[in-house]
């Protein structure tokens, strides 16, 4: 049976647990950090996990996650 290829870009931006959940950073942390307040880009530090329904969506593009 052939193969299923990873989405490299899946690959790049995502991390899978050990009990299956699926670890993602958080958006808004690339630029104009000075207009956002010292708690949010705190916040914005600390690991996200993926929802159940997108949950699905990235495992089926990362077979072998």
């Amino acid at each position: 049976m052939v193969k299923v290829k990873t989405r490299r870009a899946l690959k790049k931006r995502f991390k899978f647990t050990k009990s299956g959940r699926i670890k993602m950073s958080r958006a808004f942390r690339g630029h104009l950090l000075s207009g956002k307040s010292r708690k949010r880009k705190r916040h914005l530090r600390k690991a996200h996990y993926v929802s159940k329904t997108d949950a699905k969506k990235i495992k089926r593009l990362m077979p072998y996650g």
